[in-house]
């Protein structure tokens, strides 16, 4: 049992080195950082904008449907990539397939794209 738990031993020192230096340099920065705070460092920002007056404030929703299509592109590209690398090196009969099926999954994006583009998600005032 003994040699057992030797084999861990690496282990054990690399984290004790690791939370006694993690400490150490929270502790130093604590220490020896300067602090000079004034009323425009310690004010609330968040986000770009100032903090608002009311939690209940109404706010634009615009913002989220950009950021959700933005997202919803962005990750079709990011499926693009690996999906065009692997595409030459498949057999004739599975490429096709795997051809018309992200034809067919950017057409429905592409609809996706137009519906929004067409109910004036994209517009901002």
């Amino acid at each position: 049992m003994n040699a057992f738990l030797l084999e861990y031993l690496p282990i054990v020192i690399f984290l004790g080195i690791a939370a006694a230096l993690g400490i150490g340099f929270i502790l130093a920065a604590a220490v020896l950082a300067p602090s000079n705070p004034d009323p425009e460092k310690n004010s609330i920002y968040e986000c770009g904008f100032n903090a608002f007056d009311d939690a209940r404030m109404k706010f634009d929703v615009r913002f989220y449907l950009v950021s959700i299509l933005f997202i919803i592109f962005d990750l079709e590209v990011a499926f693009l990539f690996p999906w065009a690398v692997a595409l030459m090196k498949l057999p004739a009969e599975v490429g096709q397939f795997a051809f018309w099926s992200m034809m067919t999954f950017l057409g429905v994006l592409t609809v996706g794209f137009i519906y929004e583009w067409k109910k004036g998600a994209l517009e901002w005032e």
